[in-house]
């Protein structure tokens, strides 16, 4: 009789540590009570292994345990596993910006605003063209600032145009297939190549359906050919610095839908064609303390926006072409 019931409770002591590790301190007592039961007597009611075997198997079965496991996997997929298939699906389908950032992370990680930057603004500050010394004292605040008429000197608002973009792509095949980042927004275009590989019809927009674009000028050859067009903005301090991309935005009717910008400076746009109306909010944290506000620019106006904190969206009123290049200082 000893001989018989001694394995089954050598198998049962072998697990109490990975038992004890699972449970509260009141089951893993009443356990070890029954082991030491066993190991004296050599007998136990099956009423008693039954009743432990049950609690046990309802600790695996913990509905609070289940849910945590969901909402980590939840995690999982939206940290790690989405951006891996948008990739996938980029890849495939042959667009290189078909999810181009993880702005979902960015929203979730981005930190808390004290909201400083926006008490008290109702609207743009609105400037007339200035010298660089009259612009110092607002060169790095994050208000809203419109330059009237600062870049309507710019030979790139007299040559800047779809059709010169595409002469210029042309120019240089290989800077349509380059890793320059493609923001193709609500339109159908997936990709410079697109973008200039449509019919006259559509790109002055006399047939088919409104299209807007951006894209970063990161060809060394690209960028020299039109900065030829477009100097530094004569406003900004000296010891601003200018990065080795610019970003052309063009099309018509609705730009960008309200987002933020994860970049690492201020921005500047000059507005070259076309008028634009831009829409400003505060990060929703702030609502109860500031307001969304919107305004408009011109052919020839620059416009400063922090977009890193500030955000935007803009439309193009309807049958308008709009051209602008933006950059960032800082």
């Amino acid at each position: 009789m000893f001989l018989f019931i001694s394995r089954p409770t050598r198998t049962l002591g072998n697990r109490m540590q990975s038992v004890r590790e699972r449970l509260g301190p009141d089951l893993a007592d009443q356990l070890d009570a029954l082991h030491r039961n066993v190991m004296r007597t050599g007998l136990v009611s099956t009423q008693e292994l039954e009743e432990a075997f049950r609690k046990t198997r309802d600790m695996d079965h913990n509905p609070n345990r289940l849910n945590l496991l969901w909402l980590l996997g939840i995690v999982f997929f939206i940290m790690v596993a989405t951006p891996v298939f948008f990739e996938t699906i980029s890849f495939l389908l042959g667009v290189r910006c078909f999810l181009p950032n993880n702005y979902l992370v960015w929203e979730a990680t981005r930190p808390i605003s004290d909201c400083e930057f926006c008490k008290g603004v109702r609207a743009p500050l609105i400037l007339a063209n200035l010298t660089m010394d009259e612009f110092a004292p607002h060169a790095y605040s994050s208000m809203p600032i419109i330059v009237k008429r600062a870049v309507a000197h710019w030979p790139a608002q007299k040559h800047l145009s779809f059709a010169f973009m595409k002469e210029l792509y042309e120019g240089v095949p290989e800077a349509m297939d380059s890793d320059c980042q493609f923001l193709h927004f609500n339109s159908d275009l997936k990709s410079l190549k697109q973008v200039f590989s449509m019919s006259e019809e559509r790109s002055n927009l006399t047939q088919g359906v409104p299209w807007f674009v951006g894209w970063s000028v990161c060809q060394p050859a690209v960028l020299a050919e039109l900065r030829k067009l477009y100097p530094r903005p004569h406003f900004l301090p000296v010891d601003a610095e200018m990065p080795h991309t610019d970003f052309i935005l063009m099309g018509y009717e609705q730009g960008a839908v309200m987002h933020l910008d994860y970049i690492p400076r201020l921005m500047w746009q000059a507005q070259l064609s076309g008028n634009k109306s831009w829409f400003l909010a505060p990060a929703p944290e702030c609502d109860h303390q500031c307001q969304p506000f919107s305004f408009y620019v011109e052919p020839g106006d620059a416009v400063l926006v922090d977009t890193r904190i500030w955000y935007h969206a803009n439309t193009i009123p309807k049958g308008q072409f709009s051209l602008t290049v933006q950059s960032e200082y800082g």
